[in-house]
């Protein structure tokens, strides 16, 4: 979605997104130019501890710029588990993995196994590690290790309110891109990896396939769903985000503040529940009195950081804040974020801090975690209104302090996105099944509603009554499971959108 600031090149490309925006479909001509005849593939065993014996992997070469399709090419990593029942076997089926940043490789090594069971070898299992990620090329911005943490990437405000900070390390992380780079950074767009998926199937010889994507693969699936619809054949949407394609990853960041508030009351459950008190980690004695007393630590922390045991990086408010928010995730996280309170609170220890909040992340890493979100849409705001948005949603979502709604670096990206996102609609197959659960801190349900009405008649909606992100295969639910993989087996949907109790 980048990398083309060249008017011309832009020009050359509005013919195709005037047609996409109003048809909701590529022209068949830009298609072609878009597509050229995929490579076969070379497999070799790739098998992982862990992973399914019979893996294999094997490199995709893919345009550059799509624009350019006889240009310079770049080399994705892919990978299969094949049927293990050939008579069985009627497709195959694309595992699409969440971030962005995270390696379709790496999920079907996680997961192959289980959908072989789940789906009796009906399907090929694939993935790809999309553009920066895994065994695929990776961009660079050239960050210094300070802007590569966590806690930093993502705006937490100071402990007054104060966006300052943020604006100049926003500012600055955005010019490093900008000069550091290059055209794979500027490659880095949900359109082309919906064109990558669509040169794997094409490399792969199918005329469809079926598909199961993740978090942010919802909307990477989504669009190729809009993008593509004569191409897929069961379309599994697990966590959605909002699909606005005036915010994108805006939306979706703000969104979070609602998830983590939907969220919080089932780790305040965990944590009053007598059973904690054997383990050390009960945090008070009534649920509602949980969320008072963790707030009322990072504010402590705030003001007076406490030494953790890794050398120069104390535990602070905000890295307290951040932990809440990715302990949400799951509730296996929990014992971890209940342990690290306790530790804060008590006067004679040094907290452990999680390995997310140890260090900075891999400049690759931090390069695909901006790039993505920065290339697909422009963000728009003033640095005053960024700040009168911290200010209000400071006071409504204490949770999350303000960050969800603060200046990032994309407000201050170079180059402007190389084509509109993409509209999703009701025109098209009526082949999708979306899975959501109602507390999820990261697609909350709220925002998964609005990739419902999108999709309309296309679409049916599984609701799980249950926290935490990511649902199929994931949580434990048996109903929302039977629901997938009677879909992935059979092609039946429930009638009408349906709800799964915990």
């Amino acid at each position: 979605m980048r990398t083309y600031g060249k008017s011309a090149a832009f020009v050359a490309l509005s013919v195709t997104a005037v047609a996409t925006a109003l048809t909701g479909t590529v022209p068949s001509q830009a298609v072609a130019r878009a597509n050229p005849a995929a490579p076969a593939l070379s497999w070799r065993p790739c098998a992982q501890d862990g992973g399914p014996a019979a893996q294999e992997c094997a490199e995709l070469p893919v345009p550059l710029d799509y624009r350019d399709p006889d240009g310079p090419q770049i080399s994705l990593a892919v990978t299969r588990v094949r049927s293990d029942r050939p008579a069985a076997r009627r497709g195959t089926l694309m595992v699409i993995p969440g971030g962005p940043g995270s390696s379709g490789v790496q999920r079907v090594t996680q997961k192959g196994e289980r959908l072989q069971r789940e789906t009796e070898g009906r399907y090929d299992i694939v993935g790809l590690d999309p553009r920066g990620v895994g065994g695929s090329p990776k961009a660079s911005c050239g960050l210094i290790p300070e802007d590569r943490e966590l806690v930093n990437l993502r705006s937490w405000p100071g402990a007054d309110g104060s966006i300052a900070e943020n604006v100049t390390r926003s500012r600055r992380i955005a010019e490093a891109c900008a000069r550091n780079g290059g055209a794979l950074l500027r490659s880095l767009t949900t359109a082309n990896e919906v064109r990558d998926i669509d040169r794997f199937r094409q490399a792969l010889g199918e005329e469809k396939v079926s598909a199961w994507g993740s978090s942010y693969g919802t909307y990477v699936g989504a669009v190729y769903a809009q993008k593509y619809p004569q191409h897929t054949d069961r379309w599994v949407l697990d966590s959605s985000g909002d699909p606005d394609p005036s915010r994108v990853a805006k939306g979706w960041l703000a969104n979070m503040a609602v998830g983590a508030a939907d969220r919080f009351p089932d780790f305040a459950r965990w944590a009053s529940d007598p059973a904690r008190e054997a383990e050390g980690l009960r945090l008070a004695r009534r649920a509602e009195d949980v969320q008072p007393l963790v707030l009322d630590l990072a504010a402590r922390l705030d003001r007076e950081p406490k030494e953790s045991t890794t050398p120069g990086i104390p535990l602070t408010g905000n890295r307290l804040r951040q932990e809440i928010q990715l302990a949400l995730y799951n509730d296996a996280a929990f014992a971890e974020l209940a342990r690290l309170v306790q530790e804060a609170r008590d006067t004679s220890a040094k907290p452990v801090l999680p390995g997310a909040l140890s260090g900075p992340m891999t400049d690759a890493d931090a390069a695909i975690t901006i790039g993505v979100i920065c290339n697909d849409v422009r963000w728009q705001g003033t640095v005053s209104s960024y700040a009168r948005a911290v200010a209000v949603d400071r006071v409504k979502y204490p949770l999350t302090a303000g960050m969800t709604a603060n200046i990032t670096p994309c407000t201050f990206w170079k180059d402007a996105p190389a084509e509109q996102p993409t509209r999703i609609t009701d025109r098209g197959p009526s082949n999708v099944l979306m899975i959501q659960g109602l507390r999820d801190p990261a697609t909350p349900y709220s925002g998964a509603l609005k990739m419902r009405a999108a999709f309309g008649g296309r679409a049916r909606m599984v609701a799980v009554d249950h926290g935490g992100h990511g649902v199929y295969l994931g949580n434990g639910n048996a109903c929302g499971d039977r629901s997938v993989t009677t879909f992935l087996t059979t092609g039946k949907r429930p009638a009408r959108d349906t709800y799964c109790a915990d």
